[in-house]
């Protein structure tokens, strides 16, 4: 009897383009406050209710003058007034110069601020203290304008923009007190295999012939955490279709997406794919990714289940290439692109592969990449080992010299 052909393997755009359809972003929001957002993302736009500064103020320690009178360089005013931060200074008096602070308000009158260092402070004098201006002053110069960093009415934070500590600053700077933001995705996480030990559970001398430790809930759960998920960490279901299904049901309940890892495959012991189609919809992937070949997306209720493959660095990967992105744009994050930069191959890569791979390398002290060599999607010290990995299209070799496209873990694990 013949045997069905396999529909080819999905390339990692189109499945990131169908999976990506899915992700609507959720609808409740909550209001939080600014020093707690870091993370979140925006469901409104942020707008400015004042100018940033409020008022012109002086980017040095110095003298407020006017240009006029100080046009040649050694000229000597009188010192009318002193303004620290905080405090409002008084109209400036023809003829002198006001002692002024970084951030203090720039005194009506006054067109320039000297930096000290270009001045000299002269003994008192019967009328008072004086200054010598060393260099002639230029119009508007160490004087920061009112609304040069923001202007009233502007919008400072686009709705759909993941805060971090820069827009948490930016934010304070304009008077927001709290921040609305998209609720947290509920996310449940379970593993399956009966293969599967948790640390701690048995010693490591112990263990019986074929058990691991779970690797995969630990770094799963640190991910999910990263991403701004609240995490329901439902622990190992063992290899059984009826313990599979009361766990797709329970967690399909309260949820708005189940994320496993393993029994993605169509062995006799992988329930996932049939316990899903029993409760909901599913569609099994076979994308063109090296690791990570499988992949499962579907829908059980309300729930969106997202299936990774078993094996630690496939899995790692698939997450941060495809599950990743998901839950950004279920949060309203509206750019969610993978991005890369140009970097140099200090490595060889001689056996092409007909899928995308990505290649776990690390920056050396060159300026190039170095390559991990052990690529095996089973060998998880490759992760550690990394800072990112090379994006290498299908079909393609690398010598060294060759310019390749560069993937940061810093900039996927933010």
């Amino acid at each position: 009897m013949t045997q069905p052909q396999r529909p080819p393997l999905l390339p990692l755009d189109e499945a990131l383009r169908q999976l990506l359809s899915h992700a609507l972003p959720l609808r409740e929001t909550e209001q939080v406050p600014t020093m707690e957002a870091d993370g979140r993302v925006l469901a409104q736009d942020v707008v400015s209710a004042l100018h940033v500064p409020p008022h012109d103020n002086s980017a040095m320690d110095g003298y407020a003058m006017r240009c006029a009178d100080a046009l040649i360089p050694g000229a000597q005013l009188a010192v009318s007034q002193r303004i620290a931060a905080g405090m409002r200074g008084n109209a400036l008096e023809l003829g002198t110069a006001a002692r002024i602070f970084t951030g203090a308000p720039v005194p009506e009158g006054a067109d320039s601020v000297v930096m000290q260092e270009e001045c000299t402070v002269l003994p008192d004098a019967a009328e008072g203290p004086r200054v010598q201006v060393n260099t002639a002053p230029k119009p508007g110069q160490n004087i920061r304008r009112a609304g040069e960093d923001v202007a009233r009415g502007d919008v400072v934070l686009n709705k759909g923009r993941r805060l971090g500590p820069a827009e948490l600053g930016l934010a304070a700077s304009i008077g927001m007190e709290q921040l609305d933001v998209i609720r947290r995705p509920r996310v449940a996480l379970f593993s399956t295999g009966d293969e599967l030990v948790m640390p701690g559970a048995v010693a490591p001398q112990d263990m019986a012939p074929g058990a691991i430790y779970n690797s995969n809930r630990f770094f799963l759960n640190a991910l999910l955490r990263r991403m701004g998920c609240d995490v329901t960490d439902l622990g190992i279901v063992p290899d059984q279709r009826e313990a599979t299904i009361q766990a797709l049901k329970e967690a399909a309940a309260s949820h708005d997406v189940i994320l496993t890892s393993g029994g993605v495959s169509v062995g006799e012991e992988d329930h996932i794919k049939p316990a899903v189609q029993a409760l909901g919809s599913l569609d099994l992937w076979q994308i063109a990714i090296k690791p990570g070949k499988p992949f499962a997306y579907g829908r059980i209720g309300p729930a969106h289940f997202l299936g990774l493959p078993g094996n630690p660095v496939s899995s790692f990967i698939t997450f941060l290439l495809l599950v990743r992105p998901f839950l950004l744009c279920l949060q309203g994050q509206e750019d969610v692109a993978i991005k890369t930069v140009a970097a140099r191959a200090d490595f060889t890569w001689a056996r092409a592969d007909k899928r995308r791979e990505f290649l776990r390398v690390r920056h050396n002290e060159d300026g190039g990449l170095d390559l991990f060599p052990n690529q095996s999607s089973g060998v998880l010290t490759s992760a550690v080992w990394g800072d990112g990995l090379v994006d290498n299209p299908p079909s393609s070799t690398v010598a060294p010299g060759n310019i390749v496209r560069f993937v940061s873990f810093a900039e996927l694990l933010a």
